[in-house]
Parts: structure tokens; C-alpha cells; sequence
């Protein structure tokens, strides 16, 4: 009777003792199964980087105060590129005077080399400077961020009758400008303004003395621009002269500077600090 009595017992508790081994057994994932959410967690990492984020790294001063030479910025490649039909929900928009953008410089001699600018004139626009002051359309600007000439001292550079009373003087390869640009700069200036065509751009560095823009090289085509800068992520205090040390030597000596130094020589105060 003491058997019979107990049988129905056991066979209640045994499949209760199973249950968490089962469960257990159901949780945990084969290699494979890792393998694959690895993949599937880079591969859209990798779309999001290469089409709407990407990350640059500011080489030159061409456009301080706005951006530091060691500014590693969070570019938006969606908002100005060409509207698509497979995302009509994004916010896709033209580019706006003002913009800083991030463009492939349009000179067939330096292939895929990006630089960061302003647009400062869109198709249409009469474009001219005096003495380092930008007029658009016969109406001078405050420009604020950007470094003009001053024989005072006060900026780094003094007049230059090319750069800074732009268009009065025809480019010229002894001016820096180049040689495609000498051409094509005098079918587009009228009654003393250069006259952005259609499809293009004229950008200029905030830090005028000092930037090698649309004065010296042309228009930039609309297709030409990747994207704006959004923020700066990080900021490290970098030499200016650091982007002509190309040699391998040099590269990892700076790398290590880097690491020794992450500290002392990131500057805290850029950290997401908005670019405008």
C-alpha cells in the first residue's frame, strides 16, 4: 500500500525537477546562432557609419574658430543628399547659405579628398569681396566667425588683393589658384561679381586668411557634397603641421602621443559641442 501510495507522487515531482534544465537548454545559443547576431549587429552598424553617420577627422584650420584642428566630427550624409524612393520618410533638404558642409574637393588632381567649408553662395548669387568683406547679392554680411584681413595685426595675415578684394583680380596659377579654375572663373564674373551657375556652390573657410576655398580651386558641384558635420564627439590638441607628417614613423609616434596622452590633451570643453 506504502508503494501504491507513493507512485503518483513521484511521477508528480519528477517532470516539476526538469522544467528550469529545459528552459536552460532552450536559452542557450549554438555558435552559430552567435555568430550570426554578431554579423547582424555589425552589418547594420556598417550601413548606419557608410550612409547616414560618418565620422571626420578636422586636419586644418581653414575653418577656425568654428572647427579645431584634432575636431573628430559626426557628419549627417541623409539630410542633404538626393531625395530616394526607398526612404521617403527621412528629412532630405537643399543646402542653405550658412551650411557648413563636407564635400569631395572638385579637382580631378587630388581624387577623393574631402574638405570642410561654408556655402556661402547658391546658384544665382552675385558674389564679391572688399577688403575681406563678403557682399552677396550687393548687401554686405556680418559674418561674425569669419577672420578677415587686418594690417593692424590683428589676424595672422595682411591684405591680399586677390584673396580678399575677390573677384577684382583674373585667378592665376602665380595667385595658388588652379589651372582649370583660371579658365573657368572669367565666363562667370559680371559687372565685377562672380556669379554662381547652376547646379553649384561657393564655399569659404571661416578662417578667410588662411583658406584655400572656392577662391582658388572653383565652384563645388551639388553632387560633390556628402553631407554637414552635426557635433564634435572628440577634440585632441594637434600640431598644426601634424597633417604633413605622412611617413609611417611619424603616424605611429603621434598614435602613441595619443594613448599617452588622451587625458591631458583632449579638450573636454568641444565634447558634442554643436556645429553651427
Amino acid at each position: 500500500m506504502t508503494k501504491t501510495a507513493d507512485q503518483p507522487i513521484k511521477d508528480a515531482i519528477l517532470p516539476a525537477e526538469s522544467e528550469p534544465a529545459q528552459e536552460e537548454q532552450a536559452d542557450t545559443e549554438t555558435p552559430l546562432e552567435s555568430l550570426a547576431s554578431i554579423c547582424t549587429v555589425l552589418a547594420i552598424g556598417l550601413f548606419v557609419m557608410t550612409f547616414i553617420f560618418q565620422n571626420f577627422e578636422i586636419p586644418s584650420g581653414s575653418m577656425e574658430k568654428t572647427l579645431l584642428i584634432g575636431d573628430h566630427v559626426v557628419v549627417d550624409r541623409v539630410t542633404l543628399a538626393p531625395r530616394t524612393t526607398w526612404a521617403p520618410f527621412l528629412d532630405y533638404r537643399p543646402v542653405h547659405r550658412g551650411d557648413v558642409i563636407v564635400f569631395l574637393k572638385p579637382n580631378p588632381e587630388t581624387p577623393d579628398l574631402f574638405l570642410v567649408k561654408r556655402a556661402i553662395g547658391l546658384p544665382g548669387d552675385h558674389i564679391h569681396l572688399r577688403n575681406g568683406i563678403l557682399y552677396l547679392n550687393g548687401v554686405a554680411q556680418d559674418e561674425p566667425q569669419a577672420a578677415k584681413p587686418n594690417n593692424n595685426g590683428s589676424y595672422q595675415d595682411a591684405y591680399n588683393a586677390y584673396r580678399d578684394d575677390f573677384p577684382s583680380l583674373m585667378a592665376s596659377v602665380d595667385q595658388g589658384a588652379t589651372a582649370s579654375w583660371s579658365l573657368e572663373m572669367p565666363t562667370n564674373v559680371e559687372n565685377g561679381d562672380l556669379v554662381v551657375p547652376p547646379g553649384k556652390v561657393f564655399a569659404m573657410g571661416d578662417n578667410r586668411t588662411e583658406s584655400l576655398d572656392s577662391r582658388y580651386w572653383g565652384f563645388v558641384p551639388q553632387e560633390n557634397i556628402v553631407g554637414r558635420p552635426m557635433f564634435v564627439y572628440w577634440s585632441f590638441n594637434t600640431p598644426a603641421d601634424q597633417i604633413e607628417k605622412t611617413s609611417v614613423g611619424d603616424r605611429l609616434g603621434f598614435i602613441v602621443h595619443i594613448i599617452t596622452h588622451i587625458f591631458p590633451g583632449t579638450r573636454w570643453s568641444r565634447t558634442f559641442h554643436v556645429i553651427r
